[in-house]
């Protein structure tokens, strides 16, 4: 039986907390074999999983957990630091959290809330929001520098969510301003620790003003779940939570690597344009290649686990992080070209930038409606746009779990008439 590989040094590989190069480290790691031991920020030690295959395995395997407080034994015996950057993952009750049972109840009035059905009744809202914000981005010059990530790749997802979880317009920007927080994973100790608590006063405002003007929004329903007793308070709030920050977040690194890839790979926008390649194809090829979520923690092995096909053994307690932008570039699923990106490939779909099971993402439909409506309606309107700096000029996120830019700066060019 064997272990997975470690660098040449016999160390575990450290995990950069600023995300400078995503694929770069993707790339490393992947070529340690199908799960390798790495270091979290603080030296937490984990795994880190690349191969597509043994993903899915894992992820739907009856012993691999989400649950810390359960089956994480660092964090049960309290060695975890309060400011541990990525404690706000694994402190949570919530379906990203739970485990077996617990993770069916949790995610089930999730699921209902994003009902193909329920999709299907948003996207004339997602049209006109769209539209808007585009009407909006007219208003500058031509020859103007917009940044796209602030003014619509950020504005989209955060309008439909507020409209699916019924947010009241006063509470828009401070979601915005406090979310990205979440998924910082070079922070100082002290503002990580701090970053939570933002966003927990927020989400207690939505849950008062929702129970003082109820709706048929995702709040509302939620909050009858609490009222008949099916959910805590703490369910509640980190279902909000998963909601806001993780659906949310998804989306805007979808919408923004999706426009600098096709600002930059022209040929292929006029095969979308044209009607040539579906914009429904040109989103998953996105999801595929820029996975927006590259690193998602954490899962714990409940009791030893032995995945036969790799022969790697994974030994109770032991963390386990799924590296999502690894498995969308992974030769053996994509042959022709992994690396790079290309809307004609037979394999767009085959990626797990949304997981995978019964861990599939419940937003998984609605963030690719808002990708194809916005792909398609922002590059009818502005036919032109281009990217105002060279594309190893934009600045990643200051996160592996994010795969974003900090700005997108673009010249949109003239608008169609």
């Amino acid at each position: 039986m064997t272990t997975a590989q470690t660098p040449a040094t016999g160390c575990p590989y450290l995990i950069d907390a600023t995300g400078a190069d995503i694929h770069g480290e993707a790339a490393a790691l992947r070529a340690l074999g199908p799960a390798s031991r790495v270091l979290l920020p603080d030296n937490i030690p984990a795994w880190s999983v690349t191969d597509p295959d043994l993903i899915r395995r894992l992820l739907v395997h009856p012993d691999i957990s989400k649950d810390a407080r359960q089956h994480w034994p660092a964090y049960i015996n309290g060695e975890i630091p309060e400011t541990w950057v990525l404690r706000p993952w694994v402190d949570v009750i919530n379906a990203l959290s739970a485990y077996g049972p617990e993770h069916t109840r949790l995610k089930r009035p999730l699921a209902a809330a994003f009902s193909p059905r329920r999709v299907r009744a948003l996207t004339p809202q997602i049209d006109a929001i769209t539209h808007s914000l585009l009407d909006d981005l007219q208003t500058a010059g031509p020859g103007d520098v917009v940044d796209l990530r602030a003014r619509f790749a950020w504005r989209l997802p955060l309008l439909v969510a507020n409209i699916v979880l019924g947010v009241p317009e006063h509470l828009h920007d401070p979601f915005r301003d406090a979310i990205g927080l979440l998924f910082a994973t070079n922070l100082p100790p002290e503002e990580a620790k701090a970053a939570p608590g933002r966003v927990y006063n927020l989400i207690g405002q939505l849950i008062e003003y929702k129970r003082r003007t109820p709706g048929d929004d995702v709040t509302s329903r939620l909050i009858a779940s609490y009222a008949e007793g099916t959910l805590t308070e703490q369910e509640l709030a980190d279902s909000l939570l998963l909601l806001i920050g993780a659906g949310h977040e998804t989306t805007v690194n979808l919408l923004d690597q999706g426009v600098v890839n096709l600002a930059t790979h022209r040929s292929q926008l006029g095969l979308a344009t044209t009607g040539e390649i579906s914009w429904a194809q040109v989103t998953e090829e996105v999801l595929r290649h820029q996975a927006p979520i590259a690193t998602i923690p954490a899962r714990f092995a409940v009791r030893e686990v032995v995945d036969k096909p790799t022969g790697i053994t994974f030994a109770q307690g032991d963390v386990l992080v799924i590296n999502f932008a690894a498995a969308g570039r992974d030769s053996g699923s994509h042959p022709r070209n992994a690396d790079g990106f290309d809307i004609t490939r037979t394999t767009t779909g085959d990626h797990l930038a949304f997981g995978h099971g019964k861990h599939l993402c419940v937003g998984a439909e609605l963030a690719r409606a808002e990708g194809r409506i916005a792909f398609a309606a922002l590059f009818a309107r502005f036919p032109s746009l281009r990217l105002a700096v060279e594309p190893e000029e934009l600045t990643h996120l200051q996160s592996f779990i994010s795969n974003g830019h900090d700005r997108l700066p673009v010249v949109l060019g003239p608008a169609a008439r």
